[in-house]
């Protein structure tokens, strides 16, 4: 029940809106029709019937207000969500905006509100209580596997998990082998990095589908730096100057399994100081072109297995340059076996990926095609005998069992923790941008947090079992989703299997010929490569990202990826700054009868209000744009305000000496004339009387010359006061064809004391030439820090500062010119 009337505060024409029923009314009534209602108001009392179950409203209407009762409303949820959007379409299109209230400046509205200051939150206090329940939910935190395992549903999501896992452990197992060759490493390494670190992250990760383990961006980065650090050129043996590969990967191993020690060192640092925000510094279009880049690098690195190529080990600037280079110069020392092996493997490959998007809806899950290939290709080549009859290089020995944990070797960690940190820092990117996707699809949520500290877990546990750094596979994780996988389960089946490979089946795969693991490389790369078709989309929708593309691009390419990285987050870290410091300034208008300004230059309907100027910056105002901020205010006003006070202060300059000359002047004259009044003739022959007649005059002309003085003292003082009174209008200088500023602060999020000095500037300069400046849409935070900064004093007082802007306007138009402020204004919108 409702009783709407003009006591209410509301103008004519009133429509009220009644919750229950969807209904907008007017005074002198409505006819409305609505599916299952029909509804005419008019004076006198009505009632009302509709098709729904037990429902009566009667009305009465007098003396401009209405009077509502209902009773038993249950109207079907269905007819009232169609009712209630077609009433809020109905109250956009006819519904009038009318308000009145005071003027409220930032005194009047903290009075009003009754504003008391935020309380500081410490939460250094939360970290060191200790009960029950926290610690629950810290383990609980921390160990999510304990918090969703319990829960699991086994009849609704077991199978889906197991064919899923199955699936990937089939991607997993080629991939694996074929990425270690991208680390440097011998392949059954590969194997190990598929299966330590995957089982630790299903005990500690929280994204359900995403599959961790070797990835061709991490396996690259990898390489770079053992191929840097143990060249092969270290291992020549003087004999017959052939390569020591044994203890060459020897040493790769240990610095590979030393990266992922100190790769997961970083990343649980950073996880448990909340550091996960650190990847919000990589935008999208900064890890797809960095991504893009690497994937080019992997494609470089592929070429010598695939014409079976002996290439220098090259790492650095240029080095990628060098190494096409260096492969155009052997191309005809190419081992034609190998060529063809690659050729075939990477055809076959192809067609069983076109065969898997053909058969996509026909197929309960997808053609191994790569595991296919590698059975395949082993089988051939053990047959045939590849390796001995056309030179082509095999995996060699994979040992079977696992290896037990070696400590890492702490030496080695001044070296590597520049690129342990870069590594960390693209694993997690990649990773958390993937699980969020997925995150977002399935409706669950994924902890930023915790994925950096199970990726760290994952990455220092499998460090002591010598594999490299891992993260999360796109492709893998798109296979493990299609599949119907469902939680971490599907990861933990896949390592299971992985873990069967390496104890029994993974000397099967020894004649496997590395062209063939280069081939599935390449083939896998093209879901990278197509992201160079960001640069047309890019193009069309944001340069400034494409800027980002192609910088990173260009950076990583040339200056490998630990730099190239390096540069891209600075890049666009100084192209953010940039931006701000070049904003989108306006001047803006009033929309005829509303309380909206905006911006003149870009609505023609929008006036400004005469003698008012509103201003706005899209940015807020720090320290690198404050000058930029007050050059662009008074270039958009129109008024060359420094050369007008330069001028004012010459004008003014000129008066004061000219007022002092004159008064110097005057003074000399008037003490020529006292003392010519003064001065006593002296004659010899005086007479008594005479003397009696100039002792008789002497006071008087002591009293004439004290008036006299008189008379420059106060002349003097005007002189002095004589500067304040001279106006524009009096010095014959240009008035501004506005009275009052004011600056829309309503994009401020912060100030700093550059911005404080700089508005303080700007309440002074154009006071100076006779303007007043108001504030207006200031945040709580930011009035708050204003206070701090003591930017409020004598002449700048928090009535200078308005709720809104047309509270600011409409106080401004009320008073032209600089007078006392009355808080009992009335503003109308």
């Amino acid at each position: 029940m409702g009783d709407f009337g003009p006591e209410r505060g509301f103008h004519q024409p009133k429509f009220r809106y009644c919750p229950c029923l969807g209904v907008n009314i007017g005074p002198s009534g409505v006819s409305w029709g609505l599916d299952l209602l029909y509804l005419d108001l008019g004076a006198g009392k009505i009632r009302w019937m509709t098709l729904w179950s037990q429902v009566k409203v009667w009305g009465r209407l007098g003396r401009g207000a209405l009077t509502l009762s209902l009773w038993s409303c249950h109207p079907r949820p269905r007819d009232t969500q169609a009712l209630l959007s077609a009433t809020q379409a109905m109250e956009l299109q006819k519904c009038d905006y009318h308000v009145e209230r005071p003027l409220l400046n930032q005194e009047q509205l903290e009075e009003l509100g009754h504003w008391s200051s935020k309380p500081g939150t410490q939460q250094w206090r939360i970290w060191f209580q200790c009960s029950r329940a926290r610690a629950r939910a810290l383990l609980l935190q921390y160990l999510p596997v304990l918090a969703w395992l319990p829960r699991y549903p086994v009849r609704d999501w077991l199978l889906g998990d197991l064919l899923s896992g199955l699936s990937v452990a089939i991607m997993q197992l080629p991939q694996g082998l074929a990425y270690a060759l991208l680390a440097g490493l011998p392949p059954v390494f590969g194997l190990y990095s598929s299966f330590y670190p995957v089982f630790i992250y299903f005990l500690f990760g929280t994204s359900r589908h995403i599959s961790v383990g070797t990835f061709a961006v991490m396996s690259v980065m990898v390489g770079s730096v053992t191929e840097s650090l143990a060249p092969d050129e270290a291992f020549v043996q003087d004999a017959n100057s052939t390569v020591n590969e044994v203890a060459r990967d020897t040493t790769r191993v240990q610095l590979a399994s030393t990266l992922s020690v100190l790769v997961g060192l970083c990343q649980v640092a950073l996880g448990l100081v909340h550091f996960g925000f650190v990847v919000t510094y990589l935008s999208e279009p900064l890890v797809r072109s960095y991504t893009t880049a690497a994937s080019v690098q992997v494609f470089v690195s592929q070429l010598k297995y695939v014409f079976g190529l002996h290439l220098s080990s090259r790492s650095g600037p240029l080095s990628l340059i060098y190494t096409v280079l260096e492969v155009c110069w052997e191309l005809p020392h190419s081992v034609v076996g190998t060529v063809v092996t690659a050729v075939v493997a990477g055809v076959v490959l192809v067609l069983l990926k076109l065969l898997n998007d053909k058969l996509q809806r026909h197929l309960p899950l997808p053609i191994p095609g790569e595991l296919l290939t590698l059975i395949g290709a082993t089988g051939i080549s053990y047959g045939v005998g590849l390796k001995d009859r056309f030179k082509v290089d095999v995996v060699g020995n994979i040992p079977a069992g696992l290896v037990p944990p070696v400590a890492p070797n702490t030496q080695l960690f001044a070296k590597l923790v520049g690129n342990a940190f870069a590594i960390a820092v693209v694993g997690f990117a990649i990773a958390i941008s993937l699980g969020k996707i997925f995150a977002l699809r399935h409706g669950y949520r994924v902890d930023s947090n915790q994925e950096l500290v199970a990726l760290g877990l994952s990455n220092l546990t499998g460090g002591f079992f010598q594999c490299f750094p891992v993260s999360c596979s796109m492709s893998r994780s798109l296979v493990q989703e299609c599949t119907g996988g469902n939680t971490q389960v599907a990861g933990a089946v896949s390592s299971l299997f992985i873990l069967l490979v390496i104890v029994k089946l993974g000397e099967l795969f020894q004649d496997l010929p590395r062209a063939v693991l280069a081939a599935v490389i390449i083939v896998n790369l093209k879901g990278m490569l197509k992201q160079f078709s960001d640069i047309c989309s890019l193009w069309k929708t944001n340069r400034m990202d494409l800027l980002i593309w192609l910088v990173t691009f260009v950076a990583t390419i040339l200056l490998d990826l630990d730099l190239g990285l390096a540069v891209a987050v600075i890049f666009s870290l100084l192209l953010v700054v940039f931006r701000t410091q070049l904003p989108y300034y306006s001047i803006l208008g009033q929309l005829p009868d509303t309380d909206i300004y905006i911006d003149v230059a870009e609505y023609s309907e929008a006036r400004e209000v005469p003698g008012v100027k509103v201003f706005r910056s899209s940015a807020t105002v720090y320290f690198a744009n404050a000058e930029l901020y007050s050059d662009a205010l008074k270039q958009r006003c129109g008024v060359d305000v420094d050369r007008l006070i330069s001028q004012k202060k010459k004008l003014l300059k000129k008066q004061q000496l000219k007022l002092k000359r004159l008064g110097k002047e005057k003074q000399l004259q008037e003490q020529a004339a006292s003392s010519k009044r003064t001065s006593v003739s002296i004659s010899v022959n005086t007479s008594q009387g005479d003397i009696k007649s100039n002792n008789v005059e002497e006071p008087k002309a002591k009293v004439n010359t004290e008036d006299g003085l008189k008379d420059t003292v106060v002349s003097d003082q005007e002189d002095a006061k004589a500067p304040d009174v001279f106006t524009l209008k009096a010095l014959g200088l240009p008035q501004p064809d506005f009275h009052s500023l004011i600056l829309d602060l309503s994009a401020l999020s912060f100030v700093d004391t550059v911005c404080l000095k700089s508005l303080k500037n700007i309440f002074h300069d154009f006071r100076e030439i006779e303007v007043e400046v108001y504030m207006a849409a200031c945040h709580s935070p930011v009035v708050t820090q204003l206070e701090a900064g003591h930017f409020f004093d004598a002449s700048i007082t928090r009535q200078h500062l308005f709720a809104s802007v047309h509270d600011a306007v409409t106080f401004a138009v009320q008073h032209p010119r600089s007078s006392p402020i009355n808080p009992v204004l009335v503003t109308k919108l």
